[in-house]
């Protein structure tokens, strides 16, 4: 109220009286009508006359609304309606009053006096300028002034034209609320009110200074900010609905000064805004507040659905014009040079906004299709461009595709029809996007790499201005001083940089060249090149930055390949090699030093300042996670985390490259340095504690693409390494100390990664597992293991929270998508540890109670693993699962599955674990069909199975190790100890139920059938590596013999005579391996030995005729497997106690002949090294030969001289057999001097075989016959092969000249076969050297000064060669015989050799010319 004028008006009352408002002058009267009540009449006229003598419009218009009078009168007397017509009833009639007693309309008196008092409360405030928003007051006063307004209107007391007159003539002092009001309560709309000024420019300027004020003060107060926002949305949309609607559609009586208006409007609130960002904003200022308001209107929910959606669109389609073509002045080399700056991350978070508020209304083709016009047709402010394709395939995966189409199109627009701006944009946009990194388009490198030495292809037609060009290129390096032999191999085209120095340039040409010397496995044709054509700054520059001293990785890595490569090929100077290496060494000496406490806990100090701005954009992208579908909101955080990821790693832009070949890593140590793992942590971390804050908003099925976006930030070619080595070690090696959320986050993580698994490389693993390149699904399913208890439930817990993530995340894609990106190995894995924790699992899932998807069971802050274990696996979708066959748990992956079980650390008891088997081998396996993974219920099925992959597990590094004597010693993993038990039971089942005639032929046993199979599946050959895998197999096959019934070597009796067992499938099982891997010098080892012997005694008790049994098996042995009987006499000494005691024990008789057979020939053996007189020695003669040979190898002897003369004269075979063995313990002395049954080193066992030799050729018995060994049926030389070992036989020529010394030269013309024979023994020790068979007793005589006559290879040829040269002039005619044949095969191994043989042969004279004719 205006209380002075009250005081005035007032002054006839007295000096004494107190001013009286208008309420309690009305509340005092009606008191005295009640005390009155006869004068009711005379009320009106009396307040009427009362009124008109102190009438003041103003004020009256003012206080009308006052609190007191509606307090003392209205709303104890009245309802508040009544009182507000009383109100506006009085002041209508005191305004008809004034108008006619001033003589004007009353419309135009009321607009005046609602005017002036709309100026008032506007100005009543008191408090600083430019203010924009009423106070409450105010807001009290203005609606009660509005509410009379709104009467005088509706009585046709009000005009609105005048009204609108009055507030321009005051417009500095209308606060933009209050007009704001006259529009709300439908008094003066806004457009009415702008129409009514002439002055547009001036109506315009006012406006844009209260906007900008409102935009400043709506951010700044939290008071008024929902007013404050309903007003700048309500003058956006009439100036959005006035300036951007069609004019056809447009009803206002001025549309061209309204529409302009509208237009001038916007356009200096957005080049406000512009300008502020141009000039740089900070955070929280007036203008940044002002901006962020502003910008906060491009929003489709602010125009409502009042005005049609074309409207907004035209609206955003033209401010996307003012901002692409804001102040054009850079140029496209200003662009090249910043462009790296306007990536989305560095772009101001406000312009980005704008951008994704603009995309909400435009589709993505409409976007591009606008953004191409303004290119074509405008000038246009690069910078926003290029920021505004960084937002486009950030915030919109469909825009991605589309921008490579376009720049296809102005590709090939560009070369059609030579348009270079078409290429320039191409080029520029292309770099802006691959700026974004992998996740949302490909790196630039990958997507155009040119080299800078390689000029482009081009028609005959234009090649001369492909020279200007070069020529040009050429004089402007020189002027800018850059010299052309500085130039790197490589140029980076996606940076834009300045001219870098020529050892930078190196490094960069380094990193290139090892990465494609990783991809191709071949040194790189630029560095070739470059080593010819450019060695100034190949020598200068490429190789001291390849050869910068490091310390060696253990496993070479693609850097030391390179190296080497290039140093074979001459490319490397000796001196700077040398002192690359020399360098290398003291880094390797200085290491322990840099690995201080002290010194790594400041280095963790210093890398904590570079990770602070990546920890920060987590931080702020896990806040985003409230809304986990927001794509674009959750794209810019991550374009912002992925941009701080590569500041922090220091990548450029080709690291963010997924064309990588392969990630090389040691699953069992796998190494990271310290800011590695503190970036793959906090990566990790980020993401696990995303997805459990996403998961607690939404479903994984409705999180949106975060993750996935999350992970391919992950893979860049430099990171993926990184986080893959972490990610092992995390999974294999910590697994069971990870928390419930690193779980879920871990295997989310792994489920994305699978589905990429097309675009990332393979990983290449080593020990445990053979050396191969996994994919990345199966990768981190071979993380997984069972040993102990602990690894096993971490095994559920992950493959439950994977399977479950996938399932409810792709629950809307189909069935093959759904297939393809789970890995069979986890699933089975999950299968594997579920049925064999819980015995709910092995029972049939029911189909009353569908289960669902347990992934909100396990985001509960006490998860139940077990009961979501459970629920998974009664889960419809999951059982369905199940039924595909590469989901199959098959019999052969459950026994691979258990046989790493620990027993020892195994969370099932013995007794448990026993009931376990017998429930999968007998009860889910061994009757499922064979196409659901099961055994068709045949048992000899189930056995061969168990037994290849028993074979399998016991050849993989986890699980054996050869010992001395090259026996199979299970190591660290002895859980197939409990499944070779299931293996006997399941054999000894076989061999007394009705399975045994199951067989595919009853001499055929499961057992040999799988060794031969396997067998024909190796490669074959006598290079070290196939010898040593075929020999590892072979100790398995005797391991898993030793561990079967003896009986399985000897077989069963047959019910018809003879009765006999068949032995064939051990006898060819020894003649055709055993023999040559796991025998020494003519026997078996001792453990097979003995076993088959038990089995033969094992063959007898099961006979009717327990010694014509052994007869017939020993009597076999003699003519099919020789071995097995010299095998005897070695072990004789420790098998003959336990034959004895079993035979007495069970049959109660002498021994059977054969064995005391081989009992005479032990004893002939002992006999002829001691004084006494030699027992005859039994037949057959291979046999006495054998048990002498080992008794002399036994005893040690010196001089065997006197024991061979003790021999028959008659004995002639028996010497020849003895120098056969003799000279097998020669080579077995080079190749095995280890074996501590074998007492005679290589001199002991050279001078045997010359003493033996003697005696041979004192006796004048021919030996050679032992060098030309043939497989004649029933002859020697059959039993003889059958007695040593392939590769003896095969360095028959070795021990042959290691003899040269002690032959008789006088043999030479006795023997015709001698040249011959010495001839081929020489080609054929000339083959072995070649083909590197003599390498094991090169390296021994090399070992030995005293062997270096003997055994050294070289030597030996050197001697026998000499020998051959001045023996063959000797020869007599007759040892020529044969030569021919024998030269044409080989003779080419020595053609000297070979020239004196045909010479000395055509010089001998045919002797048919000098014998007499014979006429008649």
């Amino acid at each position: 109220m205006s209380e002075p004028r009250s005081q005035d008006a007032a002054s006839d009352l007295g000096s004494g009286s107190r001013r009286r408002t208008w309420a309690e002058l009305l509340a005092g009267r009606v008191k005295r009508q009640r005390q009155g009540l006869g004068r009711e009449h005379k009320l009106p006229e009396s307040a009427v006359r009362l009124l008109r003598r102190h009438l003041n419009l103003n004020d009256l218009l003012l206080e009308v609304g006052g609190s007191a009078c509606k307090t003392l009168c209205l709303n104890q007397w009245m309802d508040p309606e009544a009182s507000a017509d009383l109100s506006s009833s009085f002041i209508g009639s005191a305004l008809r009053d004034e108008a006619s007693r001033l003589g004007v309309p009353v419309a135009v008196l009321s607009s005046r006096a609602v005017a002036s008092s709309f100026v008032q409360i506007c100005a009543s405030s008191g408090e600083p300028s430019h203010r924009v928003l009423l106070n409450a007051e105010q807001r009290k006063k203005m609606s009660s002034l509005l509410e009379v307004a709104q009467y005088l209107l509706a009585h046709s007391m009000f005009s609105r034209f005048s009204f609108c007159q009055e507030l321009w003539e005051v417009r500095s002092s209308l606060l933009l609320e209050a007009v704001w009001h006259l529009h709300v309560q439908n008094l003066v709309s806004l457009q009415e009110l702008l129409e009514s000024h002439a002055d547009t420019q001036a109506t315009v300027a006012w406006l844009f200074k209260d906007l900008c004020v409102l935009c400043e003060q709506m951010e700044a107060s939290t008071q008024h900010t929902d007013i404050a926002r309903a007003m700048l949305s309500d003058f956006v949309q009439l100036f959005v609905l006035r300036g951007f609607q069609k004019n056809s559609d447009l009803r206002s009586v001025e549309p061209a000064q309204m529409a302009q208006l509208a237009m001038a409007v916007l356009q200096r609130m957005l080049m406000f805004a512009l300008e502020a960002l141009a000039t740089g904003l900070q955070d929280e200022s007036p203008a940044y507040r002002a901006v962020k308001s502003w910008f906060g209107v491009f929003c489709g929910c602010t125009y409502g659905a009042a005005v049609s959606a074309d409207v907004p669109k035209r609206f955003f389609s033209h401010t996307l014009t003012q901002v692409l073509t804001h102040k054009p002045v850079l140029r496209v080399s200003d662009a090249v040079q910043m462009q790296r700056d306007w990536s989305f991350a560095k772009t101001h978070p406000l312009l980005t906004s704008l951008y994704r508020r603009l995309f909400a209304v435009l589709r993505p083709e409409e976007l591009l299709g606008h953004l191409q016009e303004v290119l074509e047709t405008r000038e246009v402010n690069w910078q926003h461009v290029l920021s505004c394709v960084s937002t486009l395939v950030i915030c919109l995966p469909e825009a991605q595709q589309l921008v490579k189409d376009w720049v296809a199109q102005l590709l090939a627009r560009a070369f059609e029809s030579c348009n270079l701006d078409s290429m320039v944009t191409a080029f520029l946009v292309v770099r802006q996007a691959a700026l974004e990194g992998p996740s949302v388009f490909p790196s630039y490198s990958d997507w155009f790499q040119v080299h800078i030495l390689h000029p482009p292809l081009v028609p005959s037609k234009y090649r001369s201005l492909l020279m200007d060009y070069v020529t040009l290129a050429k004089t402007r390096l020189a002027d800018l001083k850059v010299s052309m032999e500085n130039m790197g191999l490589y140029e980076d085209l996606s940076s834009a940089r300045d001219i870098t120095e020529p050892h930078g340039q190196a490094h960069q040409d380094v990193e290139k060249a090892i990465a494609v010397f990783e991809h191709t496995g071949k040194v790189p044709v630029a560095v070739m090149e470059a080593s010819i054509f450019r060695r100034p700054y190949y020598v200068s520059h490429f190789l001291p930055a390849l050869l910068t001293p490091r310390v060696l990785p253990r496993t070479p890595d693609s850097r030391v390949a390179l190296i080497e490569s290039l140093r074979r090929a001459d490319k490397i100077p000796p001196s700077l090699y040398s002192t690359y290496c020399q360098a290398c060494s003291t880094a390797e000496e200085k290491k322990p030093e840099r690995a201080a406490p002290g010194m790594k806990a400041e280095a963790g100090g210093c890398a904590e300042e570079p990770l602070g701005p990546l920890a920060a954009a987590l931080r702020e992208l896990r806040a985003a996670m409230t809304d986990p579908s927001q794509y674009d909101v959750l794209s810019a955080h991550m374009a912002v985390v992925s941009e701080r990821l590569s500041s922090t790693l220091g990548l450029g832009e080709e690291d963010g490259s997924l064309e990588v070949s392969q990630v090389q890593l040691s699953i069992m140590a796998p190494h990271l340095e310290h800011q590695e793992q503190e970036i793959a942590d906090l990566l990790l971390t980020s993401f696990c504690q995303n997805l459990i804050a996403a998961s607690s908003f939404a479903p994984p099925d409705r999180q949106g693409p975060w993750a996935a976006r999350f992970m391919t930030a992950m893979c860049g070619r430099r990171l993926l390494p990184v986080v893959l080595t972490r990610l092992c070690q995390l999974l294999r090696h910590q697994g069971p100390s990870l928390s419930a959320s690193h779980v879920l986050g871990l295997a989310a993580l792994v489920v994305h990664l699978g589905e990429s698994r097309s675009a990332l490389p393979e990983v290449h693993v080593g020990f445990p597992a053979p050396a191969k390149s996994l994919p990345i699904p199966e990768f981190f399913s071979s993380l997984l293991t069972f040993g102990t208890a602990e690894t096993s439930l971490f095994c559920l817990k992950f493959c439950t929270a994977a399977i479950s993530y996938f399932l409810c995340k792709s629950s809307s894609l189909s069935q093959d998508i759904l297939y393809s990106c789970l890995s069979p190995a986890l699933m089975k894995k999950f299968q594997f540890v579920t049925l064999r924790l819980f015995s709910e699992a092995r029972e049939p899932p029911s189909q009353e109670h569908p289960a669902s998807l347990p992934w909100r069971l396990l985001c509960l802050p006490t998860a139940d693993w077990q009961r979501a274990a459970l629920c998974l696996w009664k889960q419809r979708t999951f059982q369905e699962l199940l039924k595909q066959k590469e989901f199959h748990l098959t019999y052969r992956d459950w026994l691979q599955l258990e046989l790493e079980i620990q027993p020892e650390f195994d969370s099932l008891s013995h007794t448990e674990r026993w009931d376990f088997h017998q429930w999968a081998i007998h009860e889910h396996f061994l009757p499922k069909p064979s196409a659901a993974g099961g055994c068709d219920g045949h048992l000899q099925t189930a056995c061969t199975v168990l037994v290849d992959v028993l074979i399998d597990f016991c050849q993989s590094s986890r699980s054996y190790n050869c010992s001395e004597n090259s026996d199979l010693v299970l190591g660290s993993c002895t859980g197939n100890r409990d499944i070779f038990s299931r293996l006997q039971e399941m054999a000894a089942d076989l061999e007394q139920g009705p399975a045994a005639s199951q067989s595919c032929s009853p001499r055929e046993h499961f057992l040999f059938r799988v060794f031969r199979t396997r067998l024909q599946a190796l490669a074959s050959g006598w290079d070290v590596a196939a010898r040593l895998q075929r020999q590892r197999e072979l100790l398995v096959y005797k391991w898993i013999l030793l561990g079967l019934p003896p009986a399985v070597l000897v077989g069963s009796p047959q019910a018809k005579e003879p009765a006999a067992p068949d032995c064939t499938e051990f006898f060819h099982l020894v003649n055709s391996e055993l023999r040559n891997f796991c025998s020494h010098g003519g026997a078996l080892t001792h453990d097979i030995t003995v076993h088959f012997f038990r089995g033969l005694l094992s063959a007898c008790s099961q006979s009717r005729n327990p010694s014509r049994t052994a007869d017939l098996i020993l009597t076999a042995c003699q003519t099919e497997c020789p071995i097995v009987l010299t095998s005897a006499l070695l072990w004789w000494p420790r098998l003959e106690p336990e034959l004895r005691s079993r035979w007495t024990r069970c049959f109660q008789g002498p021994l059977p002949q054969e064995l005391q057979r081989l009992w005479e020939a032990q004893q002939f053996g002992r006999s002829c090294l001691s004084p006494d007189l030699a027992s005859p020695p039994p037949g057959p003669a291979w046999v006495s030969a054998a048990s002498l040979h080992f008794a002399i190898q036994q005893a040690g002897e010196n001089n065997i001289k006197s024991q061979l003369e003790k021999l028959d004269c008659q004995r002639e075979e028996l010497l020849v057999v003895l120098f056969f063995f003799s000279l097998m313990g020669l080579l077995s002395s080079h190749l095995t001097p280890h074996l501590r049954h074998q007492a005679v080193d290589s001199l002991k066992a050279l001078d045997i075989c010359a003493e033996i030799l003697g005696c041979l050729e004192k006796k004048k018995v021919s030996w050679l016959v032992l060098f030309q060994l043939t497989e004649t049926e029933g002859g020697l030389g059959r039993v003889l092969l059958r007695l040593a070992p392939d590769p003896y036989i095969r360095l028959l020529p070795f021990a042959f000249y290691s003899l040269l010394s002690y032959f008789d030269e006088d043999a030479l013309m006795r023997e015709d076969a001698f040249l011959r024979v010495a001839v081929d023994m020489y080609l054929k020790l000339i083959c072995l050297f070649v083909a590197g068979e003599t390498s094991v007793v090169s390296a021994l005589a090399g070992r030995s000064q005293e062997l270096q006559g003997q055994g050294d290879p070289v030597g030996l040829i050197t001697k026998a060669r000499h020998f051959l040269l001045q023996s063959i002039p000797r020869c007599p005619k007759e040892s020529f015989s044969n030569m021919a044949e024998l030269l044409a095969t080989s003779g080419q191994c020595d053609p000297e050799v070979s020239a004196a043989l045909r010479s000395r042969q055509q010089a001998l004279p045919d002797a048919d010319l000098y014998q007499e004719p014979h006429l008649f």
